[in-house]
């Protein structure tokens, strides 16, 4: 496990290269990007909503979304944060879940 202080700049870092990925995505519609107290939400229009909060005591990004919970840990070899089961990493799991709940396939997180 990686210490407080590396977690909470790598998942800064990371959340807020998604945020940015995000904004530059809700543009092509759907959904809305808002960040309060280190929790990014992504608003869809239908209700639905995915939040992202980074968990420093277990050193996890947790990601509730379509109904589950996602749980990121820190992979050092890969420098990013991944699901370990799959080994999605943060930007590509979010891209796969937007694509779900949008149902487009073609919709690509930049």
């Amino acid at each position: 496990m990686i210490d407080e202080t590396t977690f909470r700049q790598e998942s800064d870092k990371a959340l807020e290269s998604l945020k940015q990925a995000l904004f530059r995505t809700e543009e092509k519609g759907g959904f809305e990007t808002d960040e309060k107290s280190g929790v990014l939400n992504v608003l869809f229009e239908d209700g639905a909503r995915f939040v992202f909060t980074p968990n420093t005591p277990v050193r996890q990004i947790w990601i509730s979304a379509l109904s589950t919970s996602y749980k990121l840990e820190w992979n050092p070899a890969a420098h990013a944060f991944t699901l370990p089961k799959s080994g999605e990493e943060l930007h590509r799991l979010t891209q796969r879940l937007l694509r779900e709940q949008l149902q487009d396939p073609d919709l690509t997180l930049t």
